[in-house]
């Protein structure tokens, strides 16, 4: 029994050598943490000083013991691992720290009485002060800036949607890559980088020609948003409708079904996952913009439940605002309060979009057989 055991003993240690032991990266991280710790004791401990000092320790020392023990290729190996954890570890740390942040200080001014269901109509400095001398609740909420931000939303998707999905069925379908073809993409992607301020004028401008001077609404501002949007959605649902299988127009062909029907029930089916994407994603591009609500929509402190009349808040220009011009300038607290609860619930329908999409992605998908 003993003479068949040293074999595979012999056998297991061969493969093993040459190798670092599995708990290493366990060891070289505690070590790593106890010394940077150490080292920033000395000079004055905070946390982001920590990590990143044990990170360099981490991976000096993971690559220095592994060059001794399995050569320099496995070190290699180790180092370029080392530099692709760390680059992602330090993209995700302000997108933590923008969450945290948000988090800490928007869920008081989320969970203060009425702050859904009010707007700030009549809300002065005196009731801000009153909040903190005498500790009263903080009056005045978003319900006018929450319903102005989904008006002005919904009525730009309803105006780009359309305009950029057919456009995009014109580039892949029809354009052939003739000159207006070239044209439209050289100009689409001119206008993806066109800024925020510069949309919110041409749209007051325009309405400044056909209106009136000084006209500021709500239909304005989706106009606005919509210049922003639409690059978007031709990009991203032209992407979609390129990658649909030319063997699938194909077979509508061969069927006698006619081109625009094959469009409508095959391709766009087809595409509709990534396109429903695209369209989120525009979006979310636009429904945090300030500058172009506040040239187009102005501000407004009570609810304006019509999109065509009369100045209207948003989100974005409800939270600057608060912070640029505080109800109470003596005691800005409450103002700050609210501006981060506005901020979370921002951050809330973005989060919500994008389920929303990867919901109708699904839905809508095409289904595959076995």
């Amino acid at each position: 029994m003993t003479s068949t055991l040293t074999p595979v003993r012999s056998k297991r240690s061969a493969l093993t050598k040459g190798q670092l032991p599995k708990y290493a990266p366990y060891v070289v991280l505690a070590a790593a943490l106890i010394a940077g710790a150490a080292i920033l004791a000395l000079v004055g401990f905070n946390a982001f000083g920590w990590g990143i000092v044990s990170a360099i320790l981490f991976a000096v020392g993971l690559v220095s013991w592994s060059a001794a023990v399995e050569g320099s290729r496995k070190a290699k190996d180790k180092l370029a691992t080392c530099l692709v954890v760390g680059s992602f570890l330090i993209a995700l740390l302000p997108l933590i720290s923008v969450i945290w942040t948000v988090l800490v200080n928007g869920i008081p001014g989320l969970l203060a009485p009425g702050f859904m269901t009010t707007s700030m109509n009549g809300v002065t400095g005196v009731f801000d002060n009153r909040a903190v001398e005498d500790g009263a609740p903080v009056i005045g909420g978003i319900y006018h800036a929450l319903l102005g931000t989904i008006q002005i939303t919904l009525l730009a998707t309803i105006i780009s949607v359309p305009v950029g999905l057919l456009t995009s069925i014109y580039l892949v379908e029809y354009g052939n890559d003739g000159r207006l073809a070239r044209a439209i993409t050289f100009f689409v992607d001119v206008m993806t980088g066109i800024p925020s301020i510069v949309a919110g004028l041409f749209a007051a401008a325009f309405f400044f020609a056909v209106v009136g001077p000084g006209t500021k609404t709500g239909a304005v501002a989706a106009v606005a948003l919509s210049v922003l949007m639409i690059p978007v959605v031709v990009r991203s649902s032209e992407e979609m409708l390129k990658i649909v299988p030319n063997e699938l127009r194909e077979a509508a062909y061969a069927l006698g079904v006619r081109k625009w029907r094959t469009i409508l029930k095959v391709v766009i089916p087809t595409a509709i996952s990534g396109i429903a994407s695209g369209v989120t994603l525009a979006i979310a591009r636009v429904i945090g913009e300030t500058a172009p609500i506040l040239v187009t929509a102005g501000f407004a402190t009570s609810i304006n439940s019509n999109v065509f009349g009369g100045w209207m808040a948003s989100l974005p220009t409800f939270i600057y605002t608060q912070i640029l011009n505080p109800t109470s300038p003596a005691n800005p607290d409450p103002s700050s309060q609210r501006a981060w609860g506005a901020a979370l619930v921002l951050i809330i329908l973005v989060m919500v979009l994008n389920l929303a999409a990867r919901l109708i992605a699904r839905i809508f998908a095409p289904k595959t057989g076995r």
